[in-house]
């Protein structure tokens, strides 16, 4: 299922956001071979997220990549002939939980500053992580729409550093 990444009409006619969900053998090179994929369609892999599932010897790869339905599903069936791959699909998202976690360092130098982020931090259900001299470390998990608008609302007290993890998705029963 495509959605655009900002929730906004795509830039491009056609063009909008996929997550490709893959299981895959856990071997040296698999990454490679399917970024070699996604370069000879002259497609960038927008976020991946790569981790070991409950079998031993299989890793989930979680994909987002802009494009139109036509070129990206064409890649879905050239990355399932893949030796590794054992499962590709084209996550629809809603029918899946579909989450991101972000690290954020905000600068909070004074108790005033530092009250408002915990208000904030505590609306989106997000944890503060480490508290310095004058910044804290803020993890908040969702989709990307929650963590932008997380993001929109600190960005006043000067956002020292981010890290975002990428897209993970699972389908729902």
């Amino acid at each position: 299922m495509a959605f655009d990444k900002n929730g906004k009409e795509p830039n491009q006619i056609g063009h909008k956001l996929y997550i490709i969900s893959m299981l895959v053998e856990d071997r040296f090179g698999v990454l490679q071979r399917i970024a070699g994929v996604f370069s000879r369609r002259g497609f960038n892999m927008d976020t991946i997220t790569v981790g070991k599932t409950h079998t031993t010897g299989v890793s989930r790869m979680t994909i987002t990549t802009t494009g139109n339905e036509k070129i990206v599903e064409q890649m879905v069936k050239q990355l399932s002939k893949l030796v590794e791959t054992l499962k590709v699909s084209d996550v629809n998202e809603t029918e899946s939980v579909v989450r991101e976690i972000a690290l954020v360092k905000v600068h909070s130098p004074d108790f005033a500053s530092r009250s408002e982020i915990l208000n904030y931090a505590d609306i989106f259900r997000a944890k503060i992580v480490n508290v310095g001299k004058s910044s804290m470390i803020i993890e908040i998990t969702g989709d990307y729409e929650k963590i932008d608008a997380f993001l929109d609302l600190i960005k006043p007290f000067g956002i020292k550093e981010l890290v975002r993890t990428g897209l993970t998705a699972m389908q729902r029963e």
